[in-house]
C-alpha cells in the first residue's frame, strides 16, 4: 500500500523533502573518537542557551503583541506556522498571522528584476543582483500590513518580515546554503517570488545570482536587530538562541580559532579516499568527489550549549565581525571571507574535467566579480604515477586545440588530451600554482587540497572525457569562454619553472621548521607549512590564517587567551586576524605538518615571520 505524505512521520516527510546522502546534524553532541575527523565541529555557548522545539519558542515569544519572523529562502513556512500556532494554542494564545509574501511584486515583475542577472541562455553563469530586498516588494502593499487593531498577538512571517516596522521582537529562521540546495534538489522549495519549483540546476543558478545576494544584504542590514536566531534544518524541532548570546559567540569566535561544518558531494570523477578515511560518512554513495572544508558563502557554523546543537550560516559571523576576522584586509574584502579550502578526491576515480578559470579582467567585465578563482593544488596524498594536468605542451597550436575540443563536442569522440596539455607528476606535499587562465585538472589517484580564492563557480570546462554526470547527462562545456581566457604561453618548461612551487625553508628551531611554498605573483594569498614534533608558534600579523593538518594524527591550537581546541588529520580550521598569536601543539606520535594560507601583505615592508 502506498504511504501518503499525510501519514508520514516527520522524519519520513523530511527525507522526501531533501535530496542528499548527508545526514542532518545531530540534535546534541556525541562522543568523538580520538583523532577522528569531526563531521559536526561546534563552538561552545553558555549552558542552557539553546532551546529546542516549538513549545520553547512559543514560551520565549508569548508575552509580545507583535512578532516579526523573518528568514532565509528554503524555510518550510507553512509547516513553521502550523507548528508554532499549535504551540501558542497550548498557551491560550491565538495569534493573527500575516504572510509578508502577499506584498511581493508579481512573479513576472520579480522575473523582470532577476532576468538581467541570469545570463540569458547560459546554463551556468550570470551577474549577481545589486538590489536590496525591498525592491522585490510592492511598497504600498508592504506598508498596508499592520498589526491586529484589537491588540491581539500579530505574527508577520516570511522572507522580508524584518522590513515591517512595528514594535516587538525580530526572529530570524536560518538555513545553511548546503541544506537549501538539498531541499531544492528534492523540488520541495522555490526561488524568491516564484510559485513553482524549477529543475535544481536552474534553481541553484537563480539562488546564486539573485536570491542569495539580496537576502544576504538583508541579513547584513539586520544582524544587530535580531532578537532570536532559529535553525530550521529539523522543521519539526527547530533550535533557538537569543540574538545577544549568538553575537557574543561570534565575538569570541573571531578572537580564537574555529572550524565550519564541512559538507560532501559525489561527482562523476569522484574517488574513494574520503569514504575510506572518514567512515562515519554515509557509505551507500558511489563516491565523494568534494569535501567543502571552507567555502564560507555556503558553510554553516555549529554551536553547542552542552545539550543542544544549533547551526547558522557563516555569513552572520562575517557581517558581525569582519574586522576581527579579516584584520588589515576588511576594506579590501568587505564581509567576504576570501580564502577557500576544499578536497578533490580522485583516488580510484577519474580525471577532473579539463578546465580553466577566468582572467581577472574577464570576470570583472562579464560577471561583475571582483576576484577570479586563482587557485593551487596541494597534494595531500597520491598513488604512484599520479599526475596533474597543468599548462600546455611546448608545441601547442591554439587553433588546432580549439578545433579538437569543438570537434569532440560535436561528434562525441575522445581526444588525446596529452597531445595538447602538459602533465606534471604529483608527489605528496607538492603545490601546483593555477592562476586564472591556466589550463589544468587533477588526474586520477590524487587527494588534492584545493586552496583558492572564494569565487567558486566560475569554471570553464572545455573537455570532460566524454562521460556523463551522475544524472546520466553530459555536463555543460564552455569552450568559447575558455578559449577567450587561456594563456597559451604557459607551456613547456615554463610550467615546471613557474607553476610548480619550489619550497624554501625560512626559519627553524630545535624540532620545528617553517617552509614557504611560494604562490604565483597573481595570487593574493601565500602558503606556508609548519613542520614540528612538539610545538610551534604563529603570528597572524593582520591576516586570517586558514590551516589544515596534512600529516600527523592531531594537533591542539592554543591561543594567547588560553583557548585550546583540538583538530584531527585532514580538518581545516581558521585563526582570525584578531587572535594575533597561537601555538600549534602536536598531539600525535609523529611529526605534524600544517598547511597555512594567508593574505599577502599589500605593503612591501617585511612583516614579522612566524617564530617559535
Amino acid at each position: 500500500m502506498q504511504v501518503t505524505l499525510f501519514f508520514m512521520t516527520p522524519q519520513q516527510l523530511l527525507l522526501k523533502r531533501r535530496n542528499t546522502s548527508q545526514k542532518l546534524p545531530p540534535m546534541g553532541r556525541s562522543p568523538i573518537l580520538a583523532d577522528a575527523y569531526d563531521l559536526y565541529p561546534a563552538a561552545p555557548v553558555p549552558a542552557g542557551s539553546i532551546s529546542r522545539g516549538f513549545r520553547a519558542i512559543a514560551r520565549n515569544l508569548a508575552h509580545n503583541r507583535n512578532i516579526r519572523v523573518d528568514g532565509y529562502i528554503g524555510v518550510f513556512w507553512q509547516d513553521f506556522k502550523k507548528h508554532l500556532q499549535s504551540a501558542f494554542a497550548v498557551l491560550g494564545i491565538q495569534p493573527q498571522w500575516i504572510d509578508v509574501s502577499l506584498a511581493l511584486k508579481s512573479e513576472s515583475e520579480i522575473n523582470n528584476l532577476a532576468g538581467p542577472c541570469l545570463g540569458g541562455n547560459d546554463p551556468l553563469f550570470g551577474k549577481r543582483f545589486e538590489g536590496i530586498l525591498v525592491d522585490l516588494f510592492d511598497k504600498r502593499q508592504l506598508g498596508s500590513l499592520h498589526p491586529d487593531v484589537q491588540g491581539n498577538c500579530t505574527i508577520f512571517y516570511g522572507c522580508g518580515a524584518g522590513l515591517i516596522e512595528c514594535d516587538g521582537p525580530l526572529v530570524y529562521v536560518d538555513l545553511p546554503k548546503s541544506e537549501v540546495q538539498f531541499r531544492s534538489r528534492a523540488g520541495s522549495i522555490n526561488n524568491l517570488g516564484v510559485l513553482l519549483p524549477t529543475d535544481p540546476k536552474t534553481t541553484y543558478k537563480r539562488f546564486y545570482f539573485f536570491d542569495w545576494p539580496v537576502l544576504n544584504r538583508h541579513k547584513k542590514a539586520i544582524i544587530r536587530q535580531v532578537d532570536w536566531f532559529l535553525d530550521e534544518q529539523r522543521p519539526d524541532q527547530p533550535s533557538a538562541i537569543r540574538g545577544d548570546t549568538l553575537r557574543e559567540a561570534f565575538d569570541q569566535l573571531s578572537h580564537g580559532v574555529f572550524r565550519v561544518r564541512p559538507w560532501f558531494e559525489s561527482g562523476p570523477w569522484g574517488g574513494q579516499w574520503i569514504k575510506r578515511r572518514i567512515p562515519q560518512l554515509p557509505q551507500n554513495v558511489i563516491n565523494y568527489a568534494w569535501s567543502f572544508e571552507l567555502i564560507t558563502p555556503e558553510n554553516g557554523l555549529l554551536f553547542d550549549d552542552g545539550q543542544h546543537l544549533l547551526e547558522v550560516s557563516f555569513d552572520w559571523a562575517m557581517y558581525h565581525n569582519a574586522r576581527e576576522i579579516l584584520g588589515d584586509y576588511e576594506n579590501r574584502f568587505d564581509c567576504n571571507f576570501p580564502i577557500r579550502f576544499n578536497f578533490l578526491d580522485t583516488f580510484a576515480g577519474g580525471n577532473l574535467s579539463v578546465q580553466c578559470h577566468p582572467r581577472t579582467e574577464y570576470i570583472q567585465k562579464h560577471f561583475g566579480e571582483p576576484l577570479t578563482q586563482d587557485e593551487c593544488y596541494y597534494i595531500v596524498d597520491c598513488e604512484p604515477g599520479a599526475e596533474v594536468y597543468l599548462g600546455f605542451v611546448e608545441d601547442i597550436d591554439p587553433v588546432k586545440f580549439g578545433k579538437a575540443l569543438k570537434g569532440s563536442l560535436a561528434d562525441g569522440k575522445a581526444i588525446d588530451v596529452k597531445h595538447y596539455v602538459n602533465t606534471e607528476p604529483s608527489h605528496k606535499h607538492e603545490l601546483f600554482l593555477i592562476p586564472g587562465g591556466t589550463v589544468h585538472c587533477s588526474g586520477a589517484n590524487n587527494l588534492v587540497l584545493e586552496i583558492s580564492a572564494t569565487t567558486y563557480i566560475f569554471t570553464f570546462k572545455m573537455y570532460d572525457w566524454q562521460r556523463l554526470d551522475l544524472d546520466g547527462k553530459l555536463r555543460p562545456l564552455n569552450i568559447d569562454r575558455a578559449m577567450e581566457n587561456l594563456y597559451f604561453d604557459r607551456k613547456g618548461t615554463r610550467v615546471s619553472e613557474e607553476f610548480v612551487s619550489r619550497p624554501v625553508e625560512i626559519s627553524r628551531g630545535v624540532d620545528w621548521r617553517l617552509v614557504h611554498l611560494p604562490t604565483h605573483r597573481e595570487h593574493f594569498y601565500d602558503v606556508h607549512r609548519f613542520e614540528f614534533d612538539t610545538e610551534v608558534t604563529g603570528y597572524t600579523e593582520g591576516s586570517p590564517h586558514v590551516m589544515a593538518l596534512v600529516e600527523g594524527s592531531s594537533v591542539i591550537v592554543e591561543t594567547k587567551d588560553g583557548l585550546r581546541r583540538p583538530f584531527s588529520y585532514a580538518e581545516t580550521f581558521v585563526v582570525p586576524a584578531a587572535t594575533e598569536s597561537y601555538k600549534l601543539l602536536n598531539a600525535g606520535d609523529r611529526r605534524a605538518k600544517v598547511v597555512k594560507a594567508f593574505i599577502k601583505p599589500e605593503s612591501v615592508e617585511k612583516r614579522r615571520p612566524d617564530v617559535p
